[in-house]
């Protein structure tokens, strides 16, 4: 116990000295520091050549970009999925708990106090032995012989480990990637929500432009099987030709039945996007609006910016290089400073006083000599595992070109076979009507018109779901691109309030 007149938690010249000794030398960080990992970007976009760039650039907007399609319903149902989502709720919850686990790591900068109070009574032997503790109280035991004494203690503890060679530091940059790394999944998570939903949105209205094809179909194939009819009951027709008309027009209901299960699964998808049992939601029939956006692609390095999966990718490589610096610091010693103040004493009424003070303050030095190369075998899991992550950005930023590249090419492609496609839907339209007139003035068969009336059918659906693709090409492209995501400031990376 060391006793001093001056203040209780006064430090000698010597420990001072050694304190300010270690803060200097302090500054010492080992491990690799960070360099965003290579990526060969090429200088446009393959498929881009030629692309109708908008006028101006940012006629998509970058925060609501499903806007572009003009539909107040998709509108509405995309902002229930940032609020309802259970994707995006997951994600925002490892975005908290990122935060807090770089709260954790930046706990380490500073020391650990600790309060601790006690009340002991136990007995003593020694010829003469005193039991005063702290200078207070009197709990002499006699002469020659053991006795009971009471100790009361009250104290508060403190511990520093000095960060002399960054490990403190290599934990707190690489929990801040790592939350870095969560908010951009965050980002992920939204814009795939919101592009699954705006893609399930605009193929249910394809599938409702569809169905009312096939219903409005059939009803033109109800005049034809009574125009059979008046033909079979003239003695025009035969009766074959009756059964071929009732057999079109049948199956021509069947299927319109049949495209309504594709809708209730679409309707049931986009239920669940929003947080929602698929009994809770219904939406009904609508025209589809053929919007297509012109999409400016940029550049492809642009896009090592504007995906979060890129973003997230990169900065797991970030975090992983930091763990590197962690395990090659433990291959140095540690010091690690430590000072007690308290009161002690016999008597409970003397132990708050000056007799009864004590403090301590030490240094502890130490290091690992061996470990049967368990240091070794953590440095070099840390820089494997850095490996694997700088190998999954690269691979990610080239599924991201693709991504785009494919996307650029289906609508290129779709909008020239869009154009061809409408023009054999126009000349089966007119195939039809020149056949039945034909079969009205006996001079064609109805087999002839049962042909031309499925190749203006099949015609019309194979334009519908060219229709479909371009849309949910429109939006791939978009996602694909980033859509509305953007990095996030180093102030929202900081911020550990959950619930933020």
């Amino acid at each position: 116990m060391n006793n001093n007149k001056g203040h209780p938690f006064a430090l000698p010249l010597t420990s001072r000295a050694l304190l300010l000794g270690s803060v200097l030398i302090a500054g010492c960080t080992v491990g690799p520091d960070y360099v965003r990992p290579a990526v060969e970007a090429p200088p446009a976009f393959k498929e881009a050549e030629g692309w109708k760039v908008a006028q101006p650039r940012d006629q998509l907007p970058r925060d609501r970009w499903w806007e572009v399609f003009n539909d107040p319903l998709l509108n509405e149902l995309v902002a229930q999925v940032q609020v309802n989502n259970q994707n995006i709720k997951l994600a925002e919850a490892n975005v908290r708990q990122a935060r807090a686990l770089t709260a954790q790591a930046r706990s380490a900068f500073f020391p650990t106090v600790t309060g601790n109070a006690s009340a002991t009574r136990g007995s003593l032997s020694g010829g003469g032995r005193s039991t005063n503790v702290g200078g207070g109280g009197n709990g002499n035991t006699g002469n020659g012989g053991g006795g009971v004494a009471n100790v009361y203690n009250v104290a508060l503890d403190a511990t520093w480990e000095l960060d002399l060679w960054g490990r403190v530091r290599r934990n707190v940059e690489s929990a801040e990637a790592g939350t870095q790394a969560s908010i951009a999944d965050l980002g992920a998570a939204t814009l795939s929500a919101q592009a699954l939903l705006a893609q399930d949105y605009l193929l249910l209205r394809v599938q409702d432009a569809e169905i009312d094809l096939l219903q409005t179909t059939a009803k033109a194939y109800e005049t034809s099987l009574q125009l059979t009819k008046n033909q079979y009951a003239v003695g025009v027709a035969g009766r074959s030709d009756v059964v071929l008309a009732e057999t079109q027009l049948k199956s021509t209901q069947a299927q319109a039945i049949d495209a309504g299960v594709q809708r209730a699964q679409l309707e049931h998808a986009i239920a669940v996007l929003m947080g929602k049992p698929p009994s809770a939601l219904s939406i009904a029939p609508a025209p589809v609006n053929r919007v297509f956006p012109d999409i400016p692609p940029g550049i492809p390095s642009e896009l090592l910016e504007r995906r979060p999966d890129i973003a997230g990718a990169e900065r797991r490589a970030a975090a992983a290089n930091a763990q590197i610096g962690v395990a090659e610091a433990a291959f140095y010693p540690t010091l690690t400073l430590s000072a007690t103040g308290g009161f002690a004493s016999s008597s409970i009424a003397n132990l708050f006083t000056l007799p009864s003070r004590y403090w301590t303050v030490g240094a502890a030095l130490a290091q690992t000599l061996f470990d049967g190369g368990l240091r070794r075998a953590q440095t070099d899991q840390a820089i494997a595992a850095y490996d694997a992550s700088v190998a999954t950005y690269r691979q990610t930023v080239l599924g991201g070109f693709q991504e785009v590249e494919d996307n650029l090419a289906a609508l290129r492609i779709l909008e020239q076979e869009a154009a061809v496609q409408d023009e054999a839907v126009k000349a089966a339209r007119e195939s039809v009507t020149i056949t039945t007139n034909q079969y009205r003035a006996g001079t064609a068969n109805y087999l002839a018109v049962v042909v031309v009336q499925a190749a203006q059918l099949s015609n019309e659906r194979t334009a519908v779901t060219i229709l479909g693709q371009r849309l949910a090409a429109s939006v791939a492209l978009i996602k694909a691109l980033g859509g509305g995501w953007s990095p996030p400031a180093d102030a929202d990376v900081a911020q550990t309030k959950p619930g933020s």
